[in-house]
């Protein structure tokens, strides 16, 4: 889309800001609803939004505040500007100060945001497209050694234990091992479909999983609950499993670097890595990069440090 009053000078410069104000005051966009807010609001009413997990919803609506903030009395005209490129650029790098990751997933919700209204024909430029990424670090080598199983399982809660088991025998992420319900249970393996992919993975229970899981009683349609016996909130769980890393000393390591770790333990029983992919639902080359960044160069080498069988099961504290 075109026209609009002409932006001057180059973007960030006195000239330019000046012109861009002056551009908002009198573009009749700005009476109209004809802004980069409207399109925020326009998006977050839509079926697309509407399809997005709860935890996706909540995570976008947080950064649709900022960009409103930010950028929401933009006409929609100055998104044809070649310049607004560079200022939708800066604004990441600006975030990137405090966190690098998080700047990529504010630039990647404003430019998803953008791409909606494109193919909806609102507008017929997304300046946001193909923008890279800042943060690229890597988390393949970071491991949960044994060391750090046992200190995290001797102070953990039977709820937190029992998720720590879940994750680290399963390979899933945080939101799928908290949705896995007792339906998705047969005895011997466990379904589901994988919320951030959509695939549909059925991983087996090792021993040491099933041990636990037909022990604990029923207490809710999910598997794992808090200590009340409730299904946890994403933001419940997330503070109550940070509380405990830090209270068993356990540094540099998430809840979601046992979804690697599950890839070492798999790896001894399955061998293969399409095998081993299919069972996680990580990608062949994910699967790759976590083997070779843990040197797991040879089934018979690695059975000495990474043994699921010769482990000892243990069992959740009781609940008290």
């Amino acid at each position: 889309m075109g026209g609009g009053p002409r932006l001057v000078g180059g973007p960030g410069t006195a000239d330019f800001v000046a012109s861009y104000k002056t551009a908002i005051a009198s573009h009749p966009g700005r009476r109209s609803g004809k802004t980069v807010e409207s399109i925020v609001d326009a998006y977050l009413d839509s079926q697309d939004f509407a399809t997005k997990r709860d935890r996706t919803q909540a995570d976008y609506r947080k950064i649709a505040v900022r960009i409103v903030a930010d950028f929401g009395d933009m006409p929609i005209a100055a998104l044809a500007d070649k310049r607004v490129r560079d200022e939708f650029l800066q604004w990441r790098d600006n975030l990137a100060k405090r966190s690098p990751r998080q700047a990529d997933y504010a630039y990647a919700v404003l430019a998803l945001i953008l791409s909606w209204a494109k193919g909806r024909g609102t507008i017929d430029v997304n300046p946001c497209e193909r923008g890279g990424k800042l943060y690229s670090a890597t988390r393949a080598d970071k491991i949960w050694r044994e060391h750090d199983e046992v200190a995290f399982l001797k102070i953990a809660s039977h709820a937190l234990s029992m998720a720590f088991l879940t994750a680290i025998w399963t390979g899933q992420r945080q939101g799928d091992v908290l949705a896995l319900t007792w339906t998705a249970y047969d005895g011997s393996g466990l379904r589901l479909r994988q919320s951030k992919t959509g695939r549909y993975v059925v991983t087996p229970v090792w021993a040491p999983l099933k041990a636990v899981l037909d022990a604990e009683p029923r207490r809710a349609v999910t598997i794992l609950t808090t200590q009340a016996g409730l299904t946890w909130t994403p933001d419940g769980f997330g503070a109550s499993w940070r509380k405990a890393a830090r209270k068993a000393g356990i540094n540099g390591l998430t809840f979601h670097d046992l979804r690697g770790t599950a890839v070492l333990r798999v790896a001894l029983a399955v061998c293969t890595v399409p095998e081993i992919a299919t069972i996680t639902g990580h990608s062949i080359r994910d699967v790759q990069s976590i083997l070779d960044s843990n040197h797991f160069s040879s089934r018979r080498s690695a059975r000495r440090k990474w043994n699921p069988q010769a482990r000892a099961v243990r069992k959740p504290r009781a609940t008290h």
